[in-house]
């Protein structure tokens, strides 16, 4: 038995969804799948392609692994530990997740469960990969028990995973993962929305040195009490209105704008912002989906808006072109 879910792109509000600002998300044709299937021994085994490492584990095992887990992730809500310092790898995420639900929804482990987790979103990029990872494992996990799949408390069960390796996720990767679509997201509520019909692509500048919880950390300790969190409201939703219009001229300056505001909290790599240059020169316009960095030359996904694919300056900067579609269906059995 199988189960996917998408990965996403923001068109606007990055960063600024956290400090309760809106943001516009789509979910994307690209998505981690879960294989479920039985086995006979009662451990809980995990085959983590992308990753090439395979583990076993009893249910006592991933409890003393859980509570470990939440006793660093408490040191970092009350200051003591770096939000990257909460797990010690990035696969525990999902052996959390896993005793998390059993012990959450007191299931009863009848037989052992073999999960073979495997995904083409770039991991680490700014496209949801953890999320869609997590949402996939949890769709799985209800069919596999045959629960009523409750969307509210599942996506509560990713946002505590998601927590321990954003620190405090604003919610909306596990949201449009679990849901799919375009919707405006803000405050953990989100207003669904026509798919967007401009043209986009996407670029994979490399792997940030940042992570994710890095980021929002180091622009938490800056930039929390400043007004610009206002002007990336006022880009959210012009954007909002010009992609409603399909209005390319428009959408086109929003995103230069979004880009200015994003570079304004330092979260956008000097080698990018020359990659967002040229592309503004060529005629299209680009910034950042995602958290960026706030180190090294990598800065994840960058996503385009322009009449054609920018082939040869993606070529020039070595940068892979994604090409991506915009994706309905959320979290699902296949």
């Amino acid at each position: 038995m199988t189960s996917i879910a998408p990965g996403k792109i923001i068109l606007s509000g990055e960063h600024a969804v956290v400090y309760g600002k809106p943001a516009l998300v789509m979910a994307v044709n690209r998505h981690a799948r879960a294989t479920f299937s039985p086995q006979y021994s009662k451990l809980i085994s995990f085959d983590l392609h992308d990753f090439q490492l395979s583990s076993s584990f009893t249910l006592r095992a991933l409890r003393e692994l859980k509570d470990r887990l939440l006793k660093n992730y408490h040191s970092f809500l009350s200051g003591e530990l770096s939000i990257k310092s909460v797990l010690s790898k990035p696969f525990d995420l999902f052996h959390f997740l896993i005793i998390t639900m059993i012990d959450g929804l007191q299931l009863t482990l009848e037989r052992g469960i073999r999960i073979h987790l495997e995904s083409n979103i770039p991991i680490g990029c700014g496209m949801g990969s953890s999320a869609a990872t997590i949402l996939s494992v949890l769709r799985g996990i209800a069919e596999f028990f045959s629960l009523d799949f409750q969307p509210d408390k599942f996506y509560n069960f990713g946002l505590q995973a998601e927590s321990l390796q954003h620190g405090r996720p604003s919610g909306v990767d596990p949201y449009i993962s679990l849901h799919g679509g375009f919707v405006r997201f803000q405050n953990k509520n989100a207003v669904r929305r026509e798919m967007p019909r401009i043209p986009i692509y996407l670029a994979n500048t490399g792997l940030p040195k940042a992570t994710t919880g890095e980021c929002v950390s180091h622009v938490a300790a800056h930039y929390s009490d400043s007004t610009i969190w206002e002007d990336f409201q006022a880009v959210t939703e012009e954007m909002e209105k010009a992609l409603a219009t399909e209005n390319l001229a428009e959408v086109q300056r929003l995103i230069r704008e979004n880009n200015k505001l994003l570079i304004g909290i330092g979260v956008v790599p000097e080698k990018v912002q020359m990659f967002i240059e040229e592309i503004e020169k060529w005629g299209g316009a680009a910034k950042i989906s995602g958290a960026g960095s706030i180190k090294g030359h990598n800065g994840g996904i960058v996503l385009m808006c322009a009449v054609k694919p920018p082939v040869e300056l993606c070529q020039k900067y070595s940068y892979p072109l994604i090409p991506v579609q915009g994706e309905p269906l959320g979290a699902r059995i296949i």
